[in-house]
């Protein structure tokens, strides 16, 4: 049975950061094989975990829409997409990483996505774990990329704002029922203690922080060293509340 984490928030949360470090307790624990999907455009999710993005989905639908192909014969154009979309697969030892990326064009956005939740779900009984990083905001809710998922973590980075995008998130999940088994409210980046107007914020909007993910410089330092999240020390005050949410977590 293949268990599906997604991770939503608004951009500068530090989703892709988090991502990566749930990535990272997963291997670790032999929690294997693990799909990887990059849906965001703005693709960055192989550098945090050490892998080197190809081909992209956005890349090959744009090649498929717009130029000239030669489909070898007795091939339907819709088995030669999929042979194609299985070249940006991206291998390595207990994980593959997918990345969505887009195309040229203004129309380039939604078409991805929508290839990318078919082609994830003819992959998934294949893997033990799908773990999906997010474009920021809403719009991928939307889309229904993100459905149909074990646990879908909700992250605010440690501002009244982040906090409320939540709340935005929360809200339309529920009216447009996607199915989500668990949601898991996740502070991120807090530096010391959660602010007092943090947690009146929450309060108000009546959310309870699940997850508090402490302010930690590693990260900041492999990020400026270029240096993949999956070599972070088990020391690391992220590493280990990710551990120990995971550990309460893990279906």
């Amino acid at each position: 049975m293949t268990i599906k984490i997604a991770v939503a928030g608004k951009g500068g949360c530090g989703k892709t950061s988090l991502t990566a470090l749930v990535i990272r307790y997963l291997k670790k624990n032999d929690k294997v094989p693990i799909l990887a999907v990059d849906a965001d455009p703005n693709a960055n999710l192989g550098e945090s975990i050490g892998l080197k993005v190809g081909q992209t989905i956005g890349t090959i639908l744009d090649g498929f829409q717009h130029d000239k192909i030669s489909i070898p014969p007795g091939m339907t154009k819709e088995a030669w997409l999929e042979y194609k979309l299985n070249e940006t697969i991206v291998e390595s030892e207990g994980i593959d990483l997918i990345t969505m990326g887009r195309g040229q064009g203004p129309e380039c956005y939604c078409y991805p996505n929508l290839i990318l939740k078919k082609f994830i779900e003819g992959l998934s009984d294949s893997y033990a774990y799908v773990v999906m990083d997010n474009e920021a905001g809403m719009e991928h809710l939307s889309r229904k990329t993100t459905d149909e998922v074990d646990a879908l973590l909700l992250v605010s980075n440690h501002s009244v704002k982040g906090i409320r995008a939540i709340a935005r998130i929360l809200e339309l999940v529920s009216e447009l029922k996607l199915r989500v088994k668990k949601k898991v409210i996740i502070i991120n980046l807090v530096p010391d203690t959660l602010d007092p107007l943090v947690a009146a914020e929450l309060h108000r909007l009546g959310l309870k922080a699940d997850v508090i993910i402490p302010e930690d410089k590693t990260i900041y330092r492999f990020d400026l060293e270029q240096k993949p999240l999956m070599e972070m020390p088990d020391v690391s005050p992220a590493v280990q509340a990710v551990a120990k949410m995971m550990t309460g977590l893990i279906i």
